[in-house]
């Protein structure tokens, strides 16, 4: 039988009679989402503990408070992507005059960009720990898990264990990277919670897996100077646009970033000389190779961290890994929530995360009704080039309403930036997929080229406001800019023309 969820919605409470229970929340999960619904609810007045305890990796790395996002996610991944594009900047700069003595020689040194990053993340962990003692949010460093559905024993580093009781609980653990059932991944294999704090540099390395922590990885060690290679199982960027995520694979091929096809790793075995011989096989041909690496990254995907809180003595149903909620963020368990990248079937974002449980909070404790709105949530792929999407796929939008229905304008472009140091410029396009009826609302806009990020963040307004292709193309662009590009779509794939412009200025 399927999981049956309350329709209805948490009513606000007042503090908590504390000789009912000891909480008006319990927060099990120190990351982006979990925080922010402790410190959001802190504010309207509530009791609350958040619980946060890191289990090491297999290799033995380990973090302080602030989830996945500020540790080993989000934070030190732009922070490498940063550093991946300076060394590009560098290399570019003769062109535009500047004098740079033995340019050739200029790499990064990465005992020192991991401790730059490292630092930087510390700083962010001791903020956060002084954020939560001045908001009187009560930290527990320890493993939160269900006794009954309002008490949760905290598990301490020493071994001591305390119990708490709570009105109500927010499950916001997250998850973590999963390794493959084959030999050797887990003895001699790492993952992006690893990569970030690695003592030692990662030299030639298989990235195994093409969603975006796969891609992004293998884009930023490129740049540092490192040979890096893509095995893909199937598809690179499930759930993205598969026209822009071809094109984000063709883009960092031509960087010289090799991708292996329709190939699943068979074994990962050490050398004589320490490095990594990986053995594989193409599920089409079943032709079998090798290769020999310094590092093999898994990047197949995340598990939910739902084993370890022994969901069943609260009767909290499971489904794939993820907790199933309804749209109140409410579990099948009337006073237990959850947010963030343990509920099944929503994006895995940290601004997804956090602003959902400032939500929660403000409906359990300030009386508000407003739900999460999942829909049209912005993203960004920080490949070399990078992608930006807001809205839906070209492929999903046919699929919803039919081709003969949906309007696809389409166009590449030259970033002005990109002319004195005569970058590639093939795969900087942008597209915008519409309604083809009427003023043409618009559905979902892809942009692949530089700060895509910041392109899109703009935009997704505009598109959660109901934006038109009428209103977008009377709207005058800021030139010369990538993101102007958006307000020049004239050319529809329908119409067969040539996308690719022939000036800039006209």
């Amino acid at each position: 039988m399927g999981i049956v969820l309350s329709r209805c919605r948490p009513q606000p409470r007042a503090i908590v009679d504390t000789n009912e229970y000891d909480y008006d929340l319990i927060v099990i999960g120190g990351g982006s989402g979990g925080l922010a619904c402790a410190k959001e609810a802190v504010a309207n007045g509530a009791k609350v503990a958040c619980l946060d305890y890191v289990k090491p990796t297999p290799l033995g790395t380990k973090w302080g408070i602030g989830g996945t996002c500020v540790n080993v996610g989000c934070i030190p991944k732009k922070l490498m992507h940063q550093a991946s594009l300076l060394g590009e900047s560098i290399h570019e700069a003769t062109a535009y005059g500047w004098e740079i003595p033995n340019k050739e020689a200029i790499k990064p040194k990465w005992e020192n960009l991991v401790q730059a990053v490292q630092n930087h993340i510390k700083s962010v962990n001791w903020v956060t720990r002084v954020d939560l003692r001045d908001k009187k949010v009560e930290y527990i460093n320890g493993a939160g898990s269900f006794k009954d559905p309002h008490t949760v024993v905290a598990k301490m580093k020493n071994g001591s264990e305390r119990t708490l009781t709570g009105r109500n609980v927010v499950i916001a653990v997250g998850g973590r990277p999963r390794y493959p059932d084959i030999p050797g991944a887990v003895e001699y294999g790492i993952t992006s919670d690893d990569l970030f704090s690695l003592d030692k540099e990662p030299g030639k390395t298989l990235v195994v897996g093409a969603g975006y922590i796969g891609l992004e990885c293998a884009g930023f060690l490129k740049g540092l100077g490192y040979d890096a290679t893509v095995m893909v199982r199937s598809i690179v960027l499930r759930g993205f646009d598969q026209q822009m995520a071809n094109m984000v694979a063709d883009s960092m091929v031509e960087r010289g970033i090799p991708f292996l096809h329709k190939t699943i790793p068979k074994s990962v075995e050490k050398t004589q000389d320490g490095r990594l011989l990986v053995k594989y096989v193409n599920t089409e041909t079943q032709e079998e190779g090798s290769d020999v690496y310094d590092t093999v990254l898994w990047a197949i995907g995340r598990k939910g961290l739902v084993d370890d809180l022994n969901l069943g003595a609260a009767g909290i149903e499971v489904k794939a890994d993820k907790i199933a909620v309804n749209e109140a963020e409410q579990t099948n368990v009337p006073h237990i929530f959850a947010v963030g990248d343990i509920i099944h079937g929503r994006p895995e974002l940290t601004p997804v995360a956090i602003h959902a449980g400032r939500l929660l909070a403000r409906r359990l404790f300030g009386g508000s009704k407003q739900i999460m709105d999942y829909t049209d949530v912005a993203t960004t792929v920080f490949s070399p080039l990078e992608y930006a999407c807001v809205g839906m796929a070209e492929e999903d939008a046919i699929q919803k309403f039919g081709e003969d229905n949906i309007e696809v304008f389409h166009g590449f472009y030259k970033p002005t930036e990109f002319f004195i140091p005569q970058k590639s410029v093939r795969y900087c396009y942008v597209k915008a997929v519409a309604e083809r009826s009427g003023d043409q609302k618009v559905l979902g806009l892809h942009y692949l080229g530089p700060v895509a990020g910041e392109v899109i963040q703009g935009f997704a307004a505009a598109v959660k406001s109901g934006l038109t292709m009428k209103i977008l193309l009377n709207t005058v662009g800021i030139h010369p800019t990538t993101a102007e590009e958006f307000t020049r779509l004239a050319i529809t794939k329908r119409s067969g023309l040539d996308p690719t412009p022939a000036s800039c200025c006209s």
